[in-house]
């Protein structure tokens, strides 16, 4: 009777299989690429591989509909943007493509003949030649579209020459042969190669495998090894400002979008501002839905005047994605977008596509009047003050920390109403802070930068207050200093020397916009921003 009914349900499962191949949407990721990865969701049977020790092993489909197969295989083709290589549900691209350079991977209800797990691959199958698949389990992942991605970027990776990232204390020994990351929100990270089912970045990583605390596992190195056959995709925007990009308005707007291939790549992008005015860019990384769900990258962008003089950097600590909203002058300017790590993630593998999205106002004023930081040291304490003019009301403070000057991290999160915070930091050293601000009309704002030094290190020259509202420039000084006045186009606009004690610098000459006052000494420089309004 069993053998009646087991022939049956097979029958039965090739039809049903039937019936839905024909409603999985086709997708590719990159068609050009003569490798690919195959997500099969409509069923198959296995013959003829190791996995059929014990005869055929009919697959049923996924149980999926169109819209959850459509998220998976986004999140999936995410994973593996950086290479040259096609994640695709169209299984005609998979035959097309080299016995050794392409993997099935199946995702199915189908786990009896397998055991409990969310999915089993052969480490290195993939350049096999054989056509040995790799499985996810879909019932068993409770058909959580999150879980069900991971699990097949996973197990992908096994195929490709991936072990799991572990997970050791200080004096290695295992904690967990899947490490399960850190940090929550949308930056909180885990390794795909360890358990990515509760974080939202989850990434390739250079950490110690479940084979030793000392075994350190490059994935990317190995993916992209010459034993798979495929490598990087190829580059799509230069890397300096000679090769930059150049984008152009069109009604005051300009959209773009590029790829991070490599921990080493940064996409340059030029453009052409017509008139003085309000300059406002949303870089966002590729995601499948609010929270920057699914991403991959966590952006940073430099904007740089014609003379490549970088004039500030946007990276905000606690999001992937990034909004920039100034004033400029007419005139050349440059982009430079990034792939960086976080308080969580390492700079390793934050690699992925992002979109640019960028409207010029003409003679616009900033609905932000003034935002700007102070901080002094007293004792052993940080005191940081600041202030806030706007049309809008503030829903979000965040004061940002770092101690390099280019990677801050938050510190506090503050009310809305609060003004100023003192703390002790553990470390003696000095460092930067700056006031991240967002408004109710949901534009977010950075303040200037201050640095609070350690005691007996050196002091420099500050501007009092980065808006200029009068013909005056108040700077105190500690010393002697040599300062000049560059436009955003890095012109010249006026120079001179500090003495020690407080300076009337003119600005009678300076015209709305924005403008760097750099200080320099025999030994250091120093650039801060100051606008007229």
């Amino acid at each position: 009777m069993k053998t009646i009914i087991r022939p049956l349900i097979i029958v039965l499962s090739l039809i049903s299989t039937l019936v839905v191949n024909s409603q999985v949407p086709l997708l590719s990721s990159h068609p050009s690429a003569q490798a690919a990865l195959f997500l099969d969701f409509d069923g198959h049977t296995v013959v003829g591989t190791s996995w059929n020790y014990n005869g055929p092993i009919p697959c049923g489909g996924s149980g999926l509909n169109n819209s959850q197969i459509t998220e998976i295989f986004n999140r999936v083709a995410e994973d593996y943007r950086p290479f040259n290589i096609n994640v695709t549900t169209d299984s005609t691209k998979f035959l097309a493509a080299p016995l050794n350079q392409r993997m099935r991977v199946i995702l199915t209800v189908s786990s009896s003949w397998y055991g409990s797990a969310g999915g089993v691959a052969f480490v290195n199958s993939f350049s096999w030649g054989d056509d040995n698949p790799c499985f996810v389990f879909t019932a068993l992942l409770n058909s959580n579209i999150k879980f069900i991605s991971e699990a097949a970027a996973h197990e992908a990776g096994h195929t490709f020459g991936l072990y799991h990232q572990a997970s050791y204390d200080a004096t290695c020994n295992k904690l967990s042969d899947y490490y399960a990351g850190t940090g929550s929100g949308e930056i909180g990270w885990a390794p795909i190669m360890g358990v990515g089912y509760y974080r939202n970045l989850t990434l390739w990583n250079n950490g110690p495998n479940s084979h030793g605390c000392t075994n350190y596992q490059s994935d990317l190195d190995i993916i992209t090894s010459a034993i798979n056959g495929f490598g990087y995709r190829n580059d799509d925007h230069g890397s300096d400002f000679a090769t930059a990009t150049s984008t152009a308005f069109s009604n005051n707007q300009f959209n773009t979008e590029g790829v991070v291939e490599r921990n080493t790549d940064s996409d340059i992008f030029k453009f052409i501002l017509p008139a003085n005015g309000r300059f406002q860019l949303a870089a966002i990384p590729y995601n499948v839905g609010t929270g920057n769900t699914g991403s991959d990258l966590d952006l940073q962008v430099t904007l740089y005047n014609n003379s490549e003089t970088a004039l500030n950097v946007y990276n905000p600590g606690a999001l992937l994605s990034l909004v920039i909203d100034t004033t400029l002058d007419p005139g050349v300017y440059y982009l430079k977008v990034e792939g960086k790590g976080n308080q969580y993630a390492p700079n390793y593998a934050s690699l992925g596509s992002y979109s640019l999205q960028a409207i010029a106002t003409p003679g616009t004023v900033l609905p932000l009047h003034r935002l700007e930081l102070r901080g002094a040291l007293r004792g052993n304490d940080h005191q940081l003050t600041w202030i806030i003019e706007a049309d809008e009301q503030v829903t979000e403070q965040v004061l940002e920390v770092s101690t390099d000057g280019r990677n801050f991290v938050p510190l506090i999160q503050s009310g809305n109403n609060d003004r100023s915070y003192t703390y002790r930091p553990v470390s003696v050293n000095g460092a930067q802070y700056r006031l991240s601000v967002t408004f109710d009309n949901g534009l977010q704002y950075y303040s200037n930068v201050v640095s609070i030094r350690a005691s007996g290190s050196v002091p420099r020259p500050v501007v009092s207050g980065t808006l200029l509202n009068s013909n005056t420039i108040t700077v105190n000084s500690p010393g002697t200093y040599q300062y000049v006045i560059l436009d955003m186009n890095g012109r010249t606009r006026a120079k001179g020397q500090l003495v020690n004690g407080v300076n009337l610098l003119d600005a009678g000459q300076l015209s709305s916009g924005m403008y760097l006052i750099r200080f320099a000494d025999n030994t250091q420089q120093w650039t801060d921003k100051i606008i007229r309004p």
